[in-house]
């Protein structure tokens, strides 16, 4: 029977993409590692599964430790296994991505410098702009692992309403309709859109408003916080 060496054991990481978004942009969170490899280099937040956890309990742990977030939506993304993603070993990560409202966030927690980053992905090209637009531009495959939370976020949002995640619990028409354009990436028409979402059934007005420098904007709330 054929043994394995040491040297030939592959580790299970958890690389977790947390998006959200603000001033009608999506923007995602971003950790500069301390050590090599890929030394003062941007990545995504995550680390190596434990003996004695499951990467869905792995995910969730890092969300605590490098973002300060309990309790968010969590979903699996997909398995990056190319053996040259990490150069120190054969490491095979399960990606993440993690949606929150911009009111849930406070102090990030963790000893690593942590970010929010801007994301633009107009053309079906994820970019970074303040990171530059060489590729890649973030450590490890984790251009890669972006590109596809982005897209995946996208699909759904055609056929799962989850943009309530990010939003907080009451919200204007118009502040729903930049969450939907900032996700998707290009502008919607507004009068077709608040047709459409006001007949889906999904939202309810509620008896409040929204004041500030403006007329004051009617708020609404999901008719189900959970699909």
């Amino acid at each position: 029977m054929n043994t394995i060496e040491p040297s030939d054991r592959i580790g299970v990481a958890v690389d977790v993409v947390i998006f959200t978004v603000d001033d009608g942009h999506l923007q995602v969170l971003l950790s500069r590692r301390e050590h090599e490899p890929f030394e003062d280099r941007w990545a995504l937040p995550g680390g190596f599964v434990r003996p004695d956890e499951s990467a869905d309990q792995a995910a969730e742990r890092e969300l605590t430790a490098k973002a300060g977030l309990v309790g968010v939506f969590l979903e699996q993304l997909y398995t990056f296994s190319d053996p040259a993603r990490d150069p120190r070993n054969r490491v095979v990560s399960v990606a993440y991505y993690a949606l929150v409202s911009r009111d849930r966030l406070g102090a990030q927690a963790g000893l690593r410098e942590s970010r929010w980053f801007r994301v633009d992905h107009g053309a079906g090209e994820v970019q970074v702009p303040e990171l530059g637009l060489a590729k890649p531009c973030l450590a490890f495959d984790h251009d890669r692992i972006l590109e596809a939370a982005v897209h995946r976020i996208q699909g759904k949002l055609e056929y799962v309403p989850i943009g309530f995640q990010l939003l907080p619990q009451r919200f204007t028409l118009t502040e729903i309709q930049q969450v939907y354009e900032a996700v998707l990436g290009h502008p919607i028409d507004k009068r077709n859109f608040r047709s459409k979402l006001l007949k889906s059934g999904q939202v309810r007005e509620v008896d409040a408003y929204r004041t500030g420098a403006h007329r004051p904007a009617r708020l609404y709330e999901f008719t189900r916080r959970t699909f």
